[in-house]
């Protein structure tokens, strides 16, 4: 059984992440659910002993159907937020997740058969990067504008 790295530690929670960015036509390709006021990236928790690497390319291919390579790692981002799934509702939550940007294949018609952590189902969206619609992470919001080609790590505390 595989286990994901969401681990209880003291009044919250600790999560690893991976997460896709999958951009066609400039165009962001984005994950919602009909619960869920905004959209967020492709992706999803890292399994123990999985690399988020791995964990990215496996999250593209359960929620598009496609199997695609990593082109590289972009941002690691530390975030804190309050829960919002059945296990970590109104919870602190700390997460670290890996976004990778993905070689999106020619003729890429993404299907999405996927189920969050509430086990709802959920849908794709290709958005614009300067669409007025909610998306996570926001940084995407500017930091896709000026791609370059190092890692940013990135720190957001909705907590404060």
């Amino acid at each position: 059984m595989e286990e994901i790295l969401t681990v209880k530690a003291y009044d919250g929670f600790v999560s690893i992440r991976a997460g896709a960015i999958i951009q066609k036509n400039g165009k962001l390709l984005m994950t919602g659910s009909v619960n869920t006021p905004f959209y967020y990236s492709v992706g999803g928790r890292v399994n123990f002993g999985e690399t988020a690497a791995e964990a990215v390319v496996r999250e593209v291919f359960e929620e598009t159907g496609c199997k695609m390579e990593v082109e590289r790692l972009g941002f690691v981002h530390e975030n804190y937020f309050e829960g919002d799934s059945a296990a970590t509702l109104g919870k602190p939550v700390y997460e670290i997740c890996f976004y990778f940007y993905m070689k999106v294949p020619d003729g890429f018609e993404p299907v999405c058969d996927s189920i969050n952590a509430n086990g709802t189902g959920e849908f794709l969206k290709w958005i614009e990067i300067d669409t007025p619609e909610k998306y996570y992470p926001e940084f995407f919001r500017e930091e896709l504008k000026n791609s370059c080609d190092s890692v940013k790590h990135i720190v957001t505390n909705e907590l404060r």
